[in-house]
């Protein structure tokens, strides 16, 4: 059965439409069950009704025509329910309905699956027979297997149809909607640009072209070029191997020929496709035709044919490295985004950021908040291959994304932008004003940097010091570890642009999703592996190096304060301490003059939420990492998008853990800072501050927006608001509350439009 199961889905993944790939289904559920029916009803979400879309045994002119509401018929049954329906005489049962123009009649025993896509109900999926008996368990879970398998399939061959405007009957619709997780928030309209890996052919988009010749010579250009390598490889090869191996070169030769794979492209170049859509489409058949054979050699062909595909794309994307064109309002959408693909786009041309990968807290969408560019990640339902070229809106605030929008969509997204705009503008006038509610309580606000570009940002919206500079980012962007007199550069000109406001350096913090090219880490979890502390005290040559570039670049400014990452005990922090003193006394026998400056402890582990009081009398300060906590404290990779939405700093537990921390830490006479996300959240800022945080820390561009927000409330509200969540037991609830309470007082223009999601 699994072999089976593995087959249909693998065909139906090939199919071209949404059409083809229900036909694909009843035809082959049908076979592999031995049952005279197999049917698929979708729920169209316009009409709220489940229409039969394919069928092999019932009438085929009933295909499109008989639908039924979810509180009609068996099929509604199965759909409201959300579980299978087993019966071994159907008519028997008092929801059944008949349809005369399905001929259905003659069948007695049913069998309907739910068909579900993330905890929506998309369908349900029948087989029926002739004769009365009860399917069997076997049965049962074969097509209960298969619903869910194809689920994920329905649902990406169906957007795939909305994103060129047809419905689910061919017919043209206006747009279509794709949901995924806020990344950062603001709203964008503009052109999808598609950034691919290189030579991948299962993410070639489709693109369609006018020079028909152009690309047919591009093509016969890489044939060549491919032809040419593998003539030079078998000969190169000639005394290493038997005749009969020297075969394969070819057999490869063969396949590059008129009759065979690269005949079928140029045909499909014909049809107006450009060439790397082509090539895609037709060793995606080909592959698929081999996986699906018994035969254990032919199927092995299926990765010859795949190599073929990948060595003819790198001629193809070589012969086309300057045509990403990037036109005004770039939304910039990848499989996956990485922070450097945001460099490629010249400045001021991107308006949006797509990922089908990730989530809200991933490295990429802390950068474009930084940035403040509109971004919605984990777009997981979203054929993003499809999209280039199209016109879309981006919802940062609501996490949702529209292709082919209606004018009446795009003229109001467009006022939302014009709104953000001005709002923008007014809050420029608060840089110089400090942070002071109404009844005279002082909230120092700093910001989290990393990028040069920063600095500047931070210095225009009034930022009173840094909470947080992530000194991997110029790890990251290196071929190597940077060495003493380069770190020290770079870390001076930190230093010296905040002077004299304090300036935080975290020490490395790699591992989980912040990788190194030229030292990787491979682990089964990393999140709960080999990170922070742990990597540097594993290598303390990395971290003395760091830390004496730290110090040196603090000469004569003295605002350096070092913080130490994902400390989850006392040993790690002893351990930290004695390498930093040793530094620091290394450094002064060199003659470099600097006095010790402040250490703190980041309070991301809940190991260290449990001992805020012990770690705060070995150190000066103590700063909550909101994102890293939020992530253990509730059992969530906050980079995957299939569980984004359990990821949530307003949690009850999240929240009394926070208390916690600030009230030991002040217990022992320690200031305590936030710098994760949450801090730069207008509304969670208020929780905060009532907390007592002595300081909040967050991206640039958001702090305007907090700043605006403390002015306006009173410190005796605040701790109103905070008494009244810290009661509740559900985060929606405690979301709404403080959503409405904001809202009576006026406040909500801070919160934008996507409040009534997620603050």
């Amino acid at each position: 059965m699994l072999n089976t199961l593995r087959k249909i889905v693998q065909e139906v993944n090939s199919a071209k439409d949404l059409k083809t790939a229900l036909g694909i289904i009843v035809l082959r559920v049908k076979e592999a069950m031995g049952s005279q029916v197999c049917s698929v009803y979708l729920l169209d979400p316009e009409t709220n009704r489940f229409v039969l879309m394919a069928s092999e045994g019932l009438n085929k002119r009933s295909i499109g025509k008989v639908s039924m509401a979810p509180n009609e018929g068996l099929v509604g049954l199965v759909g409201t329910r959300e579980e299978p329906l087993n019966l071994e005489n159907a008519a028997d049962h008092p929801r059944y309905r008949y349809f005369a123009e399905t001929g259905e009649e003659r069948f007695a025993s049913f069998l309907g699956t739910p068909i579900i896509h993330h905890r929506r109900v998309v369908g349900v999926l029948v087989i029926q027979q002739k004769e009365r008996r009860q399917f069997d368990e076997g049965e049962e879970a074969f097509l209960v297997t298969m619903s869910a398998q194809l689920a994920g399939v329905i649902a990406h061959a169906e957007a795939t149809g909305s994103i060129r405007g047809l419905g689910r009957q061919g017919k043209g619709i206006q747009e279509a909607r794709f949901v995924g997780v806020p990344g950062s928030p603001g709203a964008a309209v503009g052109k999808a640009v598609v950034m691919l890996p290189p030579a991948d052919l299962d993410v070639v988009p489709d693109k369609t072209v006018d020079d028909i010749q152009a690309e047919l010579k591009l093509f016969n250009t890489a044939l060549e070029g491919v032809r040419d390598d593998m003539r030079k490889l078998s000969a190169k090869l000639a005394t290493q191997l038997r005749p009969e191996e020297r075969a394969l070169f070819d057999v490869y030769l063969m396949m590059l020929e008129d009759a065979a794979l690269g005949g079928e492209v140029v045909a499909v170049i014909k049809t107006g496709q450009w060439a790397q859509g082509s090539l895609r489409q037709v060793v995606g058949e080909h592959v698929s035709r081999f996986e699906l054979m018994d035969d254990a050699y032919l199927r092995e062909r299926a990765s010859d044919v795949k190599d073929l595909g990948r060595r003819l794309l790198a001629y193809l994307q070589e012969a086309r490295q300057q045509t990403l064109v990037y036109p005004d309002n770039t939304i910039l959408v990848s499989e996956e985004l990485t922070p450097a693909m945001l460099g490629e786009v010249p400045e001021g041309k991107l308006v949006g950021l797509l990922s089908v990968l990730g989530s809200g807290n991933s490295h990429v969408a802390i950068l474009a908040r930084a940035m403040g560019i509109p971004t919605v990640m984990g777009l997981v339902d979203l054929p993003y291959s499809k999209v280039d070229g199209i016109e879309m809106i981006v919802d940062g605030y609501k996490g949702e994304v529209f292709t082919n929008p209606s004018e009446v969509l795009r003229k109001q997204y467009s006022e939302v932008v014009e709104e953000e705009r001005q709002l923008a503008q007014g809050l420029d006038a608060l840089r110089e004003l400090p942070c002071i509610t109404p009844d005279g309580h002082r909230m120092p606000l700093w910001v989290n940097t990393g990028l040069l570009a920063d600095v500047a940002r931070a210095q225009q919206r009034g930022a009173e010091g840094v909470g947080l500079y992530r000194t991997e980012v110029p790890f990251m962007i290196n071929q190597r570890f940077p060495s003493e007199k380069e770190q020290l550069a770079i870390y001076r000109e930190q230093l010296a642009a905040f002077h004299p406001l304090p300036v935080t350096m975290r020490t490395l913090d790699i591992g989980g999703d912040k990788a190194l090219s030229y030292f990787p880490i491979k682990e089964e979890n990393p999140f709960l592996g080999w990170r922070g502390i742990r990597v540097t005290l594993d290598h303390p040559e990395i971290f003395l190096v760091q830390t004496r570039a730290m110090l040196k670049a603090s000469e004569g400014l003295n605002n350096l304060r070092i913080l130490l990452p994902m400390i989850s005990g006392i040993h790690e922090l002893e351990e930290a301490l004695h390498l930093i003193h040793r530094a620091w006394g290394e450094v002064r026998d060199e003659g470099t003059d600097v006095p010790m400056p402040p250490v703190g402890v980041m309070v991301e582990i809940p190991a260290a939420v449990y001992q805020t009081r012990e770690l705060a009398r070995q150190v000066d300060f103590l700063s909550v990492g909101s994102n890293d906590l939020t992530q253990y404290l509730l059992a969530v990779d906050r980079n995957n998008p299939r569980v984004a939405d359990l990821y949530d700093y307003l949690h009850p537990a999240v929240l009394q853990a926070l208390q916690n921390v600030v009230r030991d830490a002040h217990l022992e006479g320690r200031p305590v800072s936030i710098c994760g996300e949450m801090a730069g959240d207008p509304a969670a800022a208020v929780l905060l501050m009532a907390m007592g945080f002595d300081s909040l820390s967050m991206n640039a561009t958001n702090l305007p927006k907090v700043k605006w927000m403390l002015r306006q409330i009173n410190m005796g509200k605040a701790r109103e608001l905070l008494g009244e969540a810290m009661a509740q037991d559900n985060p929606q609830v405690i979301h709404s509350g403080l959503q409405l309470a904001l809202k009576n007082l006026g406040l909500a223009r801070m919160i934008g439009p996507g409040a009534d999601k997620k603050l």
